[in-house]
This record gives structure tokens, C-alpha cells and sequence, in this order.
């Protein structure tokens, strides 16, 4: 998966995230020890009061990365990245609603901190969750497992707390940054390592007539589909989506989740 370049806003929110997660840190310790043949298997030591109990009621999930879509081989999953966003979010969430379609949403943990209401929004639209890490370092795969933990947990309780008790049931790595750690450590806290087949570039603003020519040109290379609705100015994001969605309904196409 090529990395995501260009996007100076998280360089600026991985200096306040990092003092979100340092504290956070003191709360729940997370260590790695080796299973029996000899890998690393993430193992969760965790002092806050209902972890435990959290715990029992996670299901495991396959680790491996997964593209396809819940509806078969003409299913189609949109995946909305970065948010929420106060200005970009509603939007998106009306222009899905208005097409009659459920999309997976990718949130970053100081984000969706920042704007619970919108967490909950997209919950009660139908719409699933998804932990894209606490400040979107797209260099976090070559940090220690440490880091890795914590960008990953750590996400996972903001957003789960913002959703008001909505679990992410997806992890997306920054840019594609994933580790065999960090998709094990995911897929035992019940979320499926989840990467995409089209990505449309517009955090580059190419313009929304190139965006709905890379879904048109590339959508047969599978079902998952990037999009953003923070990070930037999202117009061409809309008017992207305004076209495409009704042409790969055109198309057959039906609209679902990614597999878990």
C-alpha cells in the first residue's frame, strides 16, 4: 500500500496527541510476550475498572488484511478516513444518507475526543467504526511495539468513548503502515486489520473529475474505496462521491461493510 504523503495537519496534531497518549499511557500497560513458536503475541495488562470485563466479551478476529466486502464479489465498501471533522462530516454523512448508503468510518482518536456528538452521529446512521490511530503517524511501523500499542489502544478507548460504548471493528494503519504486531494486537481486541483497493488521492485535491475516474478505472481491482472527510478541504470529496455513487449503483454494484 503506497503511503499517504503531503498531509502537514497531522504532524501538527502528533505533537498534542503525544501528550494525550503519555497520559493515557500511565493508565493501561501493555506488554508482548512470545508465544510458543516463538513470534510475538500481544498480551493486555490493563488497570482500568471495566477492562476486564471488556475483555471477555472481545472476539478475535482474523488478522490478515482484509479487502473484500460483505456482499459479495458486487459489493462495494466506502471508506471514509481522518475524521470526524466539524465542517466535512455532516456533509458527507447527508450526502450517504441521501444515496441510501453505509459507509466505514476511519477515525482518528484526538478526533473523535474532539467531537463525540459526530461519533455518535455515524453510530446512529447506521455507519461502522473504525480505529485509525490516536494522531495518524504514518510512520508508525517503525516504532517500537510499544508506540504501536499505545496509538492503537489508545484510539480504540477515545473512540469507543466518544461513540458512547461503540466498539471500532476495524483497524486501519496510517498510510498502510501495518506491522505483524500491530495486526495481531488489532485483530485480538476484535478488529480486523482493514486495508483498501482504490484509493482516489483526494488529500492531493486532484480534482474531483480525476477521483471519479480513478473509481471508474480501478474499482475492478476490488471493493474498498478511500475517501477522506478531514485533513483539509473536502469539496472535491463531495462532488466525487456525488457522482460516483449513483454510477456504481448504475454499474450493479450494492454497498456494505468489509469483511471481518
Amino acid at each position: 500500500m503506497a503511503r499517504h504523503k503531503g498531509r502537514g495537519w497531522h504532524g501538527r496534531l502528533l505533537g498534542a496527541a503525544l501528550g494525550v497518549t503519555a497520559v493515557a499511557a500511565a493508565a493501561s500497560v501493555w506488554t508482548a510476550q512470545a508465544d510458543t513458536a516463538g513470534g510475538r503475541r500481544p498480551q493486555p495488562h490493563a488497570s482500568a475498572p471495566d477492562a476486564r470485563q471488556q475483555d471477555r466479551t472481545v472476539a478475535k478476529v482474523s488478522a490478515d488484511i482484509a479487502h473484500a466486502s460483505e456482499r459479495g464479489p458486487r459489493g462495494v465498501n466506502i471508506t471514509i478516513d481522518d475524521g470526524p471533522d466539524p465542517v466535512w462530516t455532516p456533509q458527507v454523512l447527508q450526502l450517504l444518507e441521501d444515496n441510501g448508503v453505509k459507509a466505514t468510518f476511519c477515525m482518528v482518536g484526538t478526533q473523535a475526543e474532539a467531537y463525540p456528538d459526530l461519533v455518535k452521529e455515524v453510530v446512529a446512521a447506521g455507519h461502522r467504526l473504525c480505529n485509525h490511530t490516536v494522531s495518524h503517524d504514518t510512520a508508525m511501523d517503525t516504532k517500537s511495539e510499544a508506540y504501536q500499542s499505545q496509538q492503537i489502544l489508545d484510539a480504540e478507548r477515545m473512540i469507543t468513548k466518544a461513540s458512547g460504548g461503540v466498539r471500532p471493528q476495524y483497524y486501519r494503519a496510517p498510510g498502510g503502515a501495518f506491522t505483524p504486531y500491530s495486526r495481531q494486537l488489532a485483530a485480538s481486541r476484535g478488529m480486523r486489520p482493514l486495508g483498501w483497493n482504490v484509493d482516489t488521492k483526494d488529500f492531493e485535491h486532484p480534482g474531483a473529475d480525476t477521483m471519479v475516474a480513478t473509481v471508474k478505472k480501478e474499482i475492478s481491482n476490488g471493493p474498498t474505496v478511500l475517501f477522506h472527510d478531514a485533513g483539509g478541504e473536502r469539496s472535491q470529496t463531495l462532488a466525487a462521491l456525488r457522482e460516483v455513487l449513483p454510477w456504481l449503483k448504475q454499474q450493479g454494484y450494492s454497498f456494505g461493510f468489509p469483511v471481518r
